[in-house]
């Protein structure tokens, strides 16, 4: 066992006693927030996010840099469907009637191409009381594909063909070829719906600033279930009940979301009744026990939330071997000893990142043999990595033919305690290897810096989705460049593979499971076979929730319960 390992869970944070008693608490607090609402007043729920959000549209966080957007659009925002929570279908929002092919509003044509139609309920309206047609779904549609706003880029748009208006309340999808997630279309997964009253001037006058425009953080005006009331930038943003929300008005009246990236501050907060919910993730697992070993007034719920990944530089890495040889990946891979990296960090919930795919998700029986798996092996790391020219000088460091040492960063952002553990582990066991490893932690001021996080020099470490919708990240069209001003995002190692994108492709616009999953077996073969990417872990996902919350409904995940808040009440 490394040093490491050793430590186990020592890196943990300090005494959260001490720490609520003695840490300030995050501005924009109020005392109501502390106990129960008032029966005679309104019904108020404070939470945190880890991150200091500027914008309320995911899209606009590039790898999401900063934790937590993601929730913020949820309370702002919404499309015409969301995930049904209970199956794998939809439900509605914004839309009266979820497209399906069974009621015929999802078309398959004999040549690969469908049709797609959806129609907006009648008395749906934007936070500000404009009614939503379809000139808004028209205007989304037109910004999403416009080469020169690459940050709203998908994958579902390489199929898309036109898009029509039937009239002001129904609009009609043509594609091209066919797509499995065509029916998530004018909603987060793809694209959340833009209202074209507050953006379009912007967009047609100034496309350079669009993405910058106050729309999209403190004048936002969505369709979700609550709308933006005050937003302090650094601080905390507070939203009231939309009284014109689709599914009817929330019955909590106001919520704030403080941004608290610091753990000790965000404990101290949760522990002085400051604080009733963290969102957004990016918690550690120990940390949010410590708390709620703690906490009187609410509890701890765990389930798989995503995976602890290190990606390797594939474009103009330092050194060069890390994009250049395979082998050398490999090698990298063998050394880390993620098995007791994950019984140490994470005790008693242990799911090697064999594949991006976790094994809780419907598509990992039919794909898992075809996985190239890595048992912790030094031995083999150090034969590949003298086939590549490096062997062991008297100092215990590799060094090339030359007498260069072996060496290189691994990178992570600073302050998620998760990341940073699996960090400095992984860097631990590569340096036991031989390698002079750079620990690097991302401030927080440059967490959203496009260029900086894309153009790492070796390696860097980030969670990711476990779900098989993550392999479109894997095409070239996710790579972040010069030319699309870093804002594309997914590729997160700007991984290349002319075989890899006709895999993705093939994945995503063949409808058949049986031969879809086919698809799915090159692609976790290629990725894996190539270590375009390492898994080290998949992990448990801690969300901590006040007792005093009713109508919590269970969810897929963090954000399908948030996208049924308008049914929450406070006892």
């Amino acid at each position: 066992m490394q040093g490491w390992a050793r430590l186990g869970l020592s890196v943990a944070l300090p005494v959260l006693v001490a720490t609520a008693c003695a840490s300030p608490v995050a501005p924009g607090s109020r005392a109501s927030d502390a106990g129960p609402a008032a029966s005679s007043g309104p019904k108020r729920l404070t939470v945190a996010i880890r991150g200091n959000a500027v914008v309320a549209y995911q899209k606009l966080n590039p790898r999401s840099n900063i934790p937590g957007v993601d929730s913020l659009e949820r309370l702002a925002a919404v499309g015409l469907t969301v995930p049904d929570p209970s199956s794998t279908g939809r439900v509605t929002r914004l839309a009266e009637t979820a497209a399906s092919v069974d009621n015929g509003l999802w078309k398959l044509a004999p040549d690969g191409s469908m049709d797609l139609r959806w129609t907006i309920k009648n008395g749906a309206v934007w936070s500000d009381g404009t009614a939503i047609t379809t000139d808004d779904l028209l205007f989304t549609a037109q910004v999403v594909r416009d080469r020169d706003q690459p940050i709203f880029s998908h994958v579902a748009y390489s199929s898309l063909g036109s898009v029509e208006a039937i009239d002001q309340r129904t609009i009609s999808t043509h594609w091209t070829q066919p797509f499995i997630n065509a029916d998530q279309l004018f909603s987060s997964e793809i694209a959340m719906p833009f209202p074209r009253h507050v953006l379009e001037e912007a967009y047609r006058t100034d496309k350079e600033h669009f993405i910058d425009h106050p729309g999209w953080g403190p004048e936002f005006v969505g369709a979700g279930p609550y709308k933006v009331v005050d937003w302090q930038l650094s601080s905390f943003v507070t939203f009231t009940a939309n009284d014109r929300y689709i599914m009817g008005r929330p019955k909590i009246d106001d919520i704030t979301v403080k941004f608290i990236p610091d753990p000790n501050t965000l404990a101290a907060n949760i522990l002085a009744g400051e604080v009733q919910s963290v969102w957004g993730g990016r918690t550690d697992i120990e940390w949010a026990q410590e708390v709620a070993d703690r906490w009187q007034e609410g509890h701890l719920e765990t389930r798989f939330a995503s995976m602890l990944q290190i990606y390797p530089q594939m474009i103009g890495s330092s050194p060069a071997v890390v994009s250049n040889s395979a082998d050398f990946r490999r090698a990298m891979l063998y050394a880390l000893d993620r098995r007791t990296m994950a019984e140490v960090l994470q005790p008693g919930q242990m799911a090697l990142g064999d594949s991006f795919l976790a094994p809780t998700e419907p598509e990992w029986t039919y794909v898992e043999s075809a996985i190239v798996k890595y048992e912790y092996d030094p031995r083999k790391a150090l034969q590949l990595l003298d086939g590549a020219g490096y062997t062991k000088g008297g100092d215990g460091f590799l060094v090339d033919g030359s007498g260069q040492r072996l060496a290189f960063q691994i990178r992570t952002s600073q302050g998620d305690v998760t990341q940073e553990k699996a960090m400095f582990a992984s860097a631990d066991d590569w340096q036991h290897l031989g390698v002079d490893v750079e620990r690097f932690l991302v401030p927080s001021q440059r967490a959203n810096d496009a260029e900086f996080r894309a153009t790492f020099p070796a390696f860097d470490l980030k969670r990711q989705a476990g779900t098989m919708e993550y392999a479109r990240s894997y095409h070239t069209r996710g790579i972040a460049l010069p030319e699309n001003n870093f804002l594309v995002s997914g590729n997160n190692s700007r991984y290349r593979s002319p075989e890899m994108d006709v895999a993705v492709d093939k994945y995503f616009t063949t409808v058949p499971w049986d031969q879809r999953m086919e698809w799915g077996r090159k692609i976790v073969h290629i990725l894996s076979d190539d270590v375009g990417w390492i898994g080290l872990y998949h992990l448990v996902g801690p969300e901590l929730w006040p007792d005093r919350l009713l109508n919590l409904r269970q969810g897929r995940n963090e954000n399908n319960r948030l996208e049924f808040m308008y049914e929450w009440e406070l006892k």
